[in-house]
């Protein structure tokens, strides 16, 4: 998937093995911007140094976002831990500044929803960060709606807003 739009150009594809460094330091960059660094919060999740062999797993996916040749954000869907059969989270979707407002959320959004319906799930969940206002906007325009507290087992017990939307 791609936007081919002159200079706010960008493309979506697959994660890969060598995407891992620059998926780790683009997720250590963005979550201390937005005060998410501390416990609780999925900057410290083992899986951020080899994202591309987590979401080799069986109903997951994590795709990549590329700006002038290099990957400037990224976002996944897996199976919720703790939840049941029928519903994914989505993770760590994440943008550098240089690749926010250009429309990659939302395309990355559909790509992830995408892979979700393909793999069978029937929902799909999210938690984040009050403060998040241009992330909460997309998951509400995109169709999520809040929950008053949080599902599954992610062990992100620092993220204070959670969405949920049926697939």
């Amino acid at each position: 998937m791609s936007n081919n739009a002159g200079p706010s150009a960008f493309s979506i594809r697959p994660i890969r093995a060598d995407d891992d460094l620059a998926m780790a330091a683009i997720i250590r960059t963005v979550m201390p911007e937005f005060g998410a660094s501390g416990d609780g919060f999925a900057i410290n999740d083992p899986e951020v140094d080899w994202m591309g062999r987590a979401y080799s797993e069986p109903r997951s996916a994590y795709f990549v976002v590329e700006r002038a040749g290099r990957v400037a954000g990224g976002g996944g869907v897996a199976p919720l831990v703790g939840g049941d059969a029928g519903t994914c989270e989505l993770r760590k979707m994440y943008f550098l500044p240089e690749l926010r407002g250009l429309g990659a959320g939302a395309a990355l959004m559909q790509a992830c929803l995408d892979a979700a319906r393909g793999f069978g799930f029937r929902q799909c969940y999210l938690e984040t960060l009050r403060g998040m206002d241009a992330a909460m906007r997309l998951y509400e325009r995109t169709g999520f709606s809040r929950l008053p507290g949080p599902l599954g087992a992610t062990g992100h017990g620092g993220c204070n807003a959670f969405y949920l939307m049926s697939l």
